[in-house]
């Protein structure tokens, strides 16, 4: 029995070397953790238990029979965050690249089968260099079989990437497809080819931060939502995130001993929207003014900024918020800012988590470009992702709500639960200066003082129209609210609709414009 146990324990210590202490220097010296210290970090301590540490490549081509690392080049397995179980895997860039062949596809599945099974989140760590090309269809197979799992998990249980080095061709898709994607600066790339490829294609120049980095795809592309100034500091972002979260799509989002007083009433929010219409502001500070003090999380904080996406807690409880953002291009609706909205949306639907939306919108960015490029398609997948939600919804109007604008932001119409304007609020069909233009076109041509005879006709229009009154007589608003009301108010109705129920026509699934 000594003999035997002493073979297992060999074989243990073979494994986590992973690809020897040479290229565990070698990926420190690139100010990159390994695989199992990343794991070992990102964990709670003393919690991790490992799934087939043993298994290695069945490949004969190349000379590969010769060449197996015990784990085949990632770790797998499952520990606790915050005394919650969540599944991880970690690519081992130390072994093989971390290339993704048959066997090592097979390790990521189980843990993802069985994180689906538990009804656990799963956090994939990825550094790797790709397809393991000596395994050729079987590579490809593999990614295909990872592929199928985040699908069939995505909406049953949380799914975060983090990307700390290379990700590149058909590995990119698993993580497009998780929930969350944080990047590390400088350490870590993703595209679907690399420059050398790009400029044999195309001629073009470019660099591999340029091309894939965290800048471009956490301001530019929205691929990614997070990016870390170093991995240690990912993985402190990644455990905050699980703290908002629920574990999976049954159970409720965790609560928290809030610290704020539920009733607190900031008596500085009267001050914050301008009483010039067309005036910026930050509507970060209207959200921070009503919600649990300290627990704004932005999401994609650095892409189309033009609207927020953000967790928050409101009496110690998760919540989505999505707030135009009036600082940035006035904070007027986008393909981009549509397009982080409705994935924001249909993530805190999925998971149980309310949505409450700040709305001053004064429309869709006009344009060929937009046009061209689909804002009618990009901006109706907002439109969808509130209406097909049955999550609460609580929506505050603080200024501008015009057009379609207003209808998409989480009106009444679409079936928002309880919705607010400020007495600030301007809910119309356009702004004042617009609708004189075109309701008094003649008027204003015959008279005299046309400059004059036009600001008497936005004022009467705006005294009729550009108020939250009209809307509240019909219902549209169910009230209008001092700012300071707002958190106490949205503090009862999310209570109130705690235990919300809402059936829809059965159906297989809707056919959002994508």
């Amino acid at each position: 029995m000594e003999d035997s146990i002493e073979e297992l324990r060999r074989r243990r210590a073979a494994a986590e070397k992973g690809g020897g202490q040479d290229r565990i220097e070698a990926q420190h010296e690139k100010g990159k953790l390994t695989a199992r210290e990343r794991i070992d970090y990102f964990l709670d301590e003393g919690t991790f238990t490992e799934i087939d540490q043993l298994r290695e490549h069945r490949c004969t081509n190349f000379d590969m029979a010769d060449r197996k690392i015990p784990g085949d080049g990632v770790v797998t397995g499952y520990g606790e965050v915050d005394g919650r179980t969540v599944f991880v895997f970690a690519h081992d860039f130390t072994a093989f690249g971390g290339s993704l062949g048959e066997v090592f596809a097979e390790k990521v599945c189980k843990v993802m089968d069985r994180a689906v099974e538990n009804g656990c989140p799963i956090v994939g760590l990825n550094d790797s260099a790709g397809a393991r090309i000596q395994e050729g269809i079987d590579s490809l197979a593999g990614y295909g079989e990872v592929f199928h799992r985040n699908q069939l998990a995505s909406g049953v249980v949380p799914q975060i990437s983090v990307i700390m080095g290379p990700c590149a061709g058909g590995a990119v898709y698993s993580p497009a497809i998780t929930d969350f994607v944080y990047m590390v600066q400088d350490t870590s790339h993703m595209f679907i080819t690399g420059p050398d490829v790009v400029e044999t294609v195309t001629g073009e120049e470019v660099t591999f931060d340029e091309l894939g980095g965290a800048g471009t795809h956490t301001a530019e592309s929205g691929v990614a939502h997070f990016s870390a100034a170093e991995e240690k500091q990912a993985l402190d972002e990644v455990r905050y995130l699980l703290s908002y979260l629920p574990s999976n799509n049954v159970a409720d989002p965790p609560r928290v001993d809030p610290r704020d007083d539920p009733g607190r009433a900031d008596e500085e929010l009267i001050d914050v929207v301008p009483d010039k219409p067309t005036k910026p502001y930050d509507m970060l500070r209207v959200v921070r003014g009503v919600v649990d003090e300290e627990s704004v999380f932005e999401v994609a904080e650095a892409y189309a900024r033009n609207l927020v996406t953000a967790f928050a807690r409101l009496d110690g409880y998760p919540v989505g918020v999505v707030a135009n953002q009036p600082r940035v291009n006035a904070g007027t609706l986008d393909i981009d800012a549509s397009l982080k909205g409705s994935r924001f949306v249909r993530f805190c639907d999925a998971f149980n988590i309310p949505v409450v939306t700040f709305v001053d919108v004064p429309g869709f960015m006009p344009g060929t470009d937009q046009e061209r490029n689909g804002i009618i398609k990009h901006g109706a997948k907002l439109l969808y992702a509130y209406s097909e939600a049955t999550v609460p919804l609580a929506t505050v109007i603080t200024r501008k709500a015009y057009g379609g604008a207003y209808d998409v932001m989480s009106s009444k119409h679409l079936g928002a639960d309880v919705n607010y304007a400020w007495p600030t609020a301007e809910i119309a069909v356009m702004g004042p200066e617009g609708a004189v233009n075109i309701l008094y076109d003649d008027e204003l041509e015959a008279a005299d003082d046309v400059e004059t005879r036009r600001q008497e006709l936005i004022e009467e229009y705006r005294d009729a129209f550009a108020n939250p009154y009209t809307a509240a007589e019909r219902g549209f608003v169910d009230d209008v609210l001092e700012p300071k009301e707002t958190r106490a108010r949205l503090v009862s109705d999310l209570e109130m609709l705690r235990g919300k129920r809402t059936d829809h026509p059965d159906k297989k699934h809707g056919n959002i414009p994508l």
